[in-house]
């Protein structure tokens, strides 16, 4: 499935500190071609022309490839890696910050996003809001089995789903559920108390802090809308497959 997605090369001057956030994207996106280029050949501090084409040359085999980087002069050697390509066009480079960046732009690639949405995702790491206050935000009611109970009615349905999987809604269960509903047309949003998250971004997930045992609310609205809140449901009653 890999080779259908767009990839992700992360370039550093550090190979650990390239391999690590290569370790973290990839773990919330499994599908995802995602290649660390750090360091340079005797291991030291800096960045590798050759490692780094290598490494933009098989994550752009797919769709293509979005290629971040830590420092300046780290894009600069991004930049000739790229126009190396027999097909420049088959990555871009994106200034985003890395760790967020890469997180945001692994999802948003295992969702089936092209080489703009992928690379939009990185930038708006940027400056995300993590947790949106809304007027309209719904207020959880009672208890709720350990899956939830979905409710529909018009183009609006609803949920409440208390969390009984170890880690809550903390990175990989927020990514697999950004990506269950990503590429759905609804707008889908997760609220805990007074809170509401954007339901398909995994750090306005996250920013919710929902730990097990929580009761969160899930609503969506638009066409898809059901199918959004069943989704979630479904996730949540496997306990986000751990």
């Amino acid at each position: 499935m890999s080779g259908e997605l767009v990839g992700l090369v992360v370039v550093s001057h550090s190979g650990r500190l390239a391999e690590g956030v290569a370790e973290v994207a990839a773990q919330m996106a499994p599908d995802v071609t995602v290649k660390p280029a750090g360091g340079l050949p005797d291991g030291g501090v800096g960045t590798d022309f050759e490692a780094v084409l290598a490494a933009v040359t098989e994550a752009a085999t797919g769709a293509g490839a979005v290629v971040l980087y830590d420092l300046g002069s780290a894009q600069m050697t991004a930049e000739m890696a790229v126009e190396s390509l027999p097909e420049p066009d088959a990555a871009v480079i994106v200034d985003a910050p890395l760790v967020e960046g890469a997180i945001a732009a692994a999802v948003s690639a295992q969702g089936g996003g092209d080489r703009a949405a992928v690379a939009t995702a990185a930038r708006a790491a940027a400056g995300r809001p993590e947790v949106a206050d809304t007027a309209g935000a719904v207020e959880p009611g009672g208890e709720a089995e350990s899956g939830g109970e979905a409710e529909s009615g018009g183009a609006g349905a609803r949920a409440e789903i208390t969390l009984v999987n170890e880690v809550g809604l903390h990175a990989r269960p927020a990514a697999l559920l950004a990506r269950s509903v990503a590429d759905l047309d609804a707008d889908v949003r997760v609220s805990l108390g007074d809170t509401d998250a954007d339901a398909k971004s995994v750090f306005s997930l996250m920013s919710l802090t929902a730990r097990k045992g929580d009761t969160v609310v899930v609503t969506a609205t638009g066409a898809q809308a059901e199918d959004a809140v069943a989704r979630v449901t479904a996730l949540a009653e496997r306990n986000f497959d751990e």
